[in-house]
């Protein structure tokens, strides 16, 4: 059985470390940009990056003042047992966050929509997120923080079928291009884009398209991913670069989730991750181990399955 005092320890761990170690994957992306960028400015946004990267990592602080809005996915395991149950489960993930807002700490972000009140610790009504998926023959929990800014760096268009795969593509330059006109996004990052299911289902497909998918990891479907690498491709060759200068290195990464949708729609939703691509993974298992990393591996043939079985 897991413990409830590990949820908590891992609550707090992960947090830590989504807020200053950056993803290896995601630093190897963006050095990988670095010799590949003309423009001298953008290469000169590049390399800060990378040192501001090492700099918080050498004084164990948030590489980022704005701290984003941290929340949690968690995938369990269908023999996973939790101390107390779920309800337990999420009371240590909001002590782990409230506790992590004053250690580490974390910038309190969360505020009422209406009063504006803030209890200065990142939890109230509805925060932070927990989003749940399970997994088949496992007895082990992955708790998943990510921090992403909540302000901007999304959009969604519902388009029809006749729009095909080129409306997609006109649509995912629109917003890249009004990403880094506008300042909407802080770029290089990965893009996530949702192709499919409700309004809803879109956009999470997006989110987590986006946030718990690493550089490199190609959708297994072959012409989802030959459009992954054609959407990076038109987002870093429309003259803009790192923070919106420019340049040719604004998508790290494209990566691309879809679900079945309305016959008569094809709703497409696009989502930057912060330039920190902030997440951190904690498996737990029932013998109290704790094993941690920085790939989700959130995506998986079960969560992708299609038929009846």
């Amino acid at each position: 059985m897991i413990k409830e005092v590990s949820i908590e320890q891992a609550g707090l761990e992960i947090m830590r470390r989504a807020a200053i170690d950056i993803p290896e994957d995601f630093r190897d992306g963006v050095k990988a940009m670095m010799p590949q960028e003309t423009n001298e400015l953008s290469q000169f946004v590049l390399k800060s990056m990378v040192e501001n990267w090492e700099a918080a990592e050498d004084d164990r602080r948030p590489m980022c003042a704005d701290t984003g809005l941290p929340r949690y996915f968690v995938k369990v395991g269908n023999e996973a047992s939790v101390e107390g149950g779920f309800i337990a489960l999420e009371r240590a993930l909001r002590r782990a966050t409230a506790t992590a807002t004053h250690e580490v700490p974390l910038r309190p972000n969360r505020v009422h929509p209406l009063t504006r009140a803030d209890n200065n610790n990142n939890v109230g009504i509805g925060a932070p997120e927990i989003d749940y998926s399970f997994e088949p023959n496992a007895d082990w929990i992955d708790i998943v923080t990510v921090h992403k800014g909540g302000l901007f760096g999304s959009d969604f268009r519902m388009l029809f079928p006749g729009d095909g795969i080129d409306g997609i593509k006109r649509f995912f330059l629109d917003v890249m291009i009004q990403f880094g006109r506008r300042g909407l996004a802080c770029q290089p990052a990965i893009v996530g884009v949702g192709i499919g299911g409700s309004k809803d289902v879109c956009m999470t497909l997006g989110k987590q398209a986006a946030c718990l998918r690493i550089v490199g990891n190609q959708n297994p479907d072959p012409q989802i991913a030959a459009l992954e690498r054609e959407l990076k491709d038109l987002g870093n060759n429309i003259g803009m670069g790192p923070m919106g200068f420019v340049g040719s290195s604004m998508v790290v990464d494209c990566n691309i989730e879809v679900g079945c949708t309305h016959t008569g729609g094809m709703p497409v939703s696009v989502h930057s991750f912060c330039l920190s691509s902030r997440r951190a993974v904690a498996r737990l298992h029932a013998s109290g181990e704790i094993e941690y990393r920085t790939d989700p591996a959130w995506f998986t043939d079960y969560m992708r399955r299609e038929g009846i079985e």
